[in-house]
């Protein structure tokens, strides 16, 4: 991470979404001490904005305050995935039959073509990973409960810590990309219960690729 010049915006604000992007990318270890004397040298920022901003990752669960001896990136347990997962599942699953019953054509359209990009995506991970969210997000968007919103958003924090991952196992991408397929055709048949259905299926199968 370089010193270079940071965003207007609040100064602990930048500093947590560089160490955000730091421990996704795994440049920061599950599990590791955050070395906030190098940290701070290397923001070219004093300590205080920078123990704001690990304020920040600690309420999204992405690190831990240790008493006496600092912040460390979290370690997710398999435990942890299971209720992040179990609470994704329930939270997605009702957002996925609101669409089902209330979405515009235009909206389904829009979850239909970041699907096509889902289907082109398949050779290269770190795309297929984030066109996966943004259609997640999109479904959300469309569902609009900003309630549900920002405590999916918590969640996936904490399951991207693992999540990216569970592509590299064998099969799985093309798993995920039939079930999304049965996802999109549900909503696309406007049918709530059955896409409510298809997304528990959906985030059941991926903590079994998880843990």
């Amino acid at each position: 991470m370089s010193a270079t010049a940071l965003a207007p915006r609040a100064l602990y604000e930048e500093v947590a979404e560089r160490l955000r992007q730091r421990i996704f990318h795994r440049e920061l270890e599950p599990g590791s001490w955050i070395d906030e004397l190098k940290i701070a040298e290397e923001l070219g920022i004093s300590r205080t904005p920078l123990r704001e901003a690990l304020k920040v990752l600690a309420a999204e669960g992405l690190v831990t305050m240790k008493v006496r001896r600092g912040a460390y990136v979290t370690e997710v347990s398999e435990k942890d995935l299971a209720d992040v997962y179990h609470l994704l599942a329930l939270l997605e699953s009702d957002a996925a039959g609101v669409v089902a019953s209330r979405a515009t054509d235009a909206e389904l359209q829009s979850l239909q073509a970041l699907h096509a990009e889902l289907e082109a995506a398949t050779t290269d991970r770190d795309r297929f990973f984030a066109i996966n969210e943004q259609f997640h997000m999109r479904l959300l968007e469309i569902a609009d409960n900003r309630w549900r919103d920002q405590m999916v958003a918590d969640l996936r924090k904490v399951m991207k810590l693992n999540r990216h991952h569970s592509l590299f196992k064998t099969g799985r991408i093309d798993e995920s990309l039939t079930e999304h397929r049965a996802i999109v055709q549900a909503l696309v048949q406007r049918d709530p219960p059955l896409a409510a259905q298809r997304m528990r299926e959906h985030f059941r199968n991926g903590l079994e690729a998880a843990v």
